[in-house]
């Protein structure tokens, strides 16, 4: 059952973040049951999580809801995450390992490839790739735990402009990963927070809909969890 639960949790999550499900709208547990192909008890605790995680709230009379975060949340959401991305950097220095050095290096030769063949559609996934690996790389459950959840609330909270010179943002990936394997938990530090604020005019809020284009409608893409066996 927590195998399906995180499993729903997940597809929840990534449906809010996407727009599938809409701000304000309402998150039923029926619906969600049919929608992701699973009980009603999984749905229940996955909601839980996701309210926990800040993506979800509870309103008297109307149960389970997206949550609606105003722009001051959302500023101070990057705030937290401009505070978090250099610790986990200079972690990283102290605790990587040789597999986790191989996998940045090898993102951080290829995002330079793609900026020099002029192929940017996909440099946007592989930056939240490189993140993602170095908040593993610091050896810090807790911290991976917290850099993640961030990753998405910002995803969610904001749309992100290509960087203006993605040449220089792969060249300061690639000087953090230098700093990271010489174990120079200083230098990769004020590496990721200068990077991390350059970066900073990039995110746009994303603006809620007006209410009337709400009405707790859902898109009709469906994201179905193969959690048979877990069924109550």
């Amino acid at each position: 059952m927590r195998i399906a639960a995180h499993s729903v949790c997940t597809a929840i999550r990534d449906d809010i973040v996407s727009g599938v499900h809409e701000r304000g709208s309402r998150l039923t547990e029926d619906v969600l049951a049919r929608r992701y192909g699973v009980s009603r008890v999984p749905v229940r605790e996955a909601l839980r999580t996701l309210e926990a995680e800040g993506f979800v709230v509870t309103r008297r009379h109307a149960g389970a809801c997206v949550a609606e975060p105003t722009e001051q949340e959302a500023g101070d959401l990057l705030e937290i995450r401009m505070l978090l991305e250099p610790l986990g950097a200079a972690r990283a220095a102290q605790r990587r390992t040789d597999a986790h050095l191989k996998v940045l290096r090898g993102m951080v030769r290829l995002g330079q490839d793609r900026v020099r063949r002029g192929h940017g559609e996909d440099l946007r996934s592989l930056d939240g790739w490189f993140h993602e690996t170095l908040a593993q790389a610091a050896g810090s459950p807790g911290l991976t735990a917290l850099l993640t959840q961030l990753r998405h609330k910002v995803a969610w909270m904001f749309t992100l402009e290509p960087p203006r010179r993605p040449a220089e943002s792969w060249a300061e990936h690639g000087a953090i990963v230098d700093a990271v394997a010489r174990g120079d938990a200083e230098r990769a530090r004020a590496l990721m927070a200068a990077h991390t604020e350059r970066a900073r005019p990039e995110h746009r809020p994303r603006h809620p809909r007006p209410p009337a284009a709400r009405q707790g409608r859902v898109r009709d893409s469906q994201h179905a969890v193969n959690t048979s066996s877990a069924r109550d």
